[in-house]
């Protein structure tokens, strides 16, 4: 609906211009995640607007557990795609192909792990778009030059006790 629309923490707005049902033919979906997917997995109004949206976007996109709300609607059935590490496994319930990649293509489709990785993928779709020379002035312009404090940045990476503690709940547990 339209209106100012909330995060779960009530931290961050932004202001919705349109219904669903007023943008049926969008260019590019881009399907954010977070914890509030989960409570939209069975959402028919949602998924019924991403079905048919789909049919007529250029690109479909998804980052992080938004991949989940792309299978629930149909879209990754049979397609390699991709989600946060700790929703792989939900993601092949929906009937996709999980894989580890960052960013996987799949046609139209394009999904993101976790959050960083949607930078990753805004820049590769920003060139197929654009053009490479218009992705690499964008990624200069926001300085996107990661240097990571930590190597822990997938599960292969990281401590047992790290990951361990993630698949118990930890930081959202």
């Amino acid at each position: 609906e339209p209106g100012l629309v909330r995060t779960d923490n009530g931290m961050l707005a932004i202001e919705a211009t349109a219904a669903f049902e007023e943008l049926p033919e969008p260019a590019v979906i881009v399907v954010p995640g977070g914890t509030g997917t989960r409570a939209l997995l069975d959402d028919e109004r949602l998924l019924a607007w991403l079905r048919g949206a789909h049919e007529n976007s250029a690109w479909t996109t998804s980052v992080c557990t938004g991949s989940l709300l792309l299978g629930a609607a149909g879209i990754l059935d049979g397609l390699r795609a991709t989600t946060h590490w700790l929703e792989l496994q939900t993601l092949a319930r929906f009937g996709a192909r999980p894989t580890e990649e960052r960013v996987v293509f799949e046609g139209k489709v394009v999904t993101a792990a976790g959050v960083s990785s949607g930078i990753d993928m805004a820049l590769a779709l920003a060139g197929r778009i654009a053009g490479d020379t218009y992705a690499q002035a964008i990624q200069l312009l926001i300085e996107y030059d990661p240097q990571p404090p930590y190597d822990t940045g997938s599960p292969e990476k990281a401590p047992a006790e790290v990951v361990a503690f993630l698949r118990a709940g930890g930081v959202f547990g």
